[in-house]
């Protein structure tokens, strides 16, 4: 079994809208995703990175504004700390592969290290910080943040925006604004 559908199987475990069973499905796609990339060529890979870009921007930038500071209360603030400098450093490796010509050895080789620090950081999650989460909230709390994590996740950016990332208070003193231009960016790309 792929580690996609165990993530997707452990996700089917629990409460429709409870924000683990969220991120775990997320986790899933972005493991399909990096896939996806690795196997396309032309604009197929392009499209496929612009989505995990996508995805993975999102992805983080709500579990840090809606996740991380329940997880500093039940998992602890080391615990906490730690996932958030792994989304930092993710957010700049991120930023580096969005400027490269993706057809070269140099973008692979970079996918391919980026892709094993996401997935090592995705399962420090999933093993430390998840259970704790759950663990110390009830379900109304864990439906609670699934539903604000839908809504951060509207408003978050879809691109890297290294010099927030890691810090709660500042995705969402920046995250908005940010989000806007990324926005405003990927639809002026897409219609031309």
């Amino acid at each position: 079994m792929s580690e996609a559908q165990s993530d997707r199987d452990q996700a089917a475990r629990l409460p429709e809208g409870d924000v683990v069973a969220i991120l775990l499905e997320q986790h899933a796609d972005i493991r399909d995703l990096f896939t996806l990339v690795k196997n396309s060529q032309g604009e197929a890979k392009k499209e496929a990175f612009d989505h995990l870009r996508t995805l993975l921007a999102v992805h983080e930038t709500a579990e840090e504004m809606i996740v991380r500071p329940v997880a500093e209360d039940t998992a602890g603030k080391e615990e906490a700390e730690a996932r958030n400098e792994e989304e930092k450093e993710a957010n700049k490796v991120l930023s580096e592969l969005e400027k490269m010509d993706l057809a070269s050895p140099e973008f692979a080789a970079q996918l391919a290290e980026f892709e094993q620090a996401v997935i090592d950081h995705a399962e420090h999650e999933e093993r430390e910080e998840f259970p704790a989460v759950r663990a110390g909230r009830t379900e109304e709390e864990l439906q609670s943040m699934g539903k604000r994590l839908r809504k951060a996740e509207r408003t978050a950016p879809t691109h890297p925006h290294p010099t927030a990332a890691g810090s709660p208070k500042a995705q969402w003193a920046v995250g908005p604004f940010a989000s806007m231009v990324d926005r405003a960016r990927d639809a002026i790309k897409s219609s031309s």
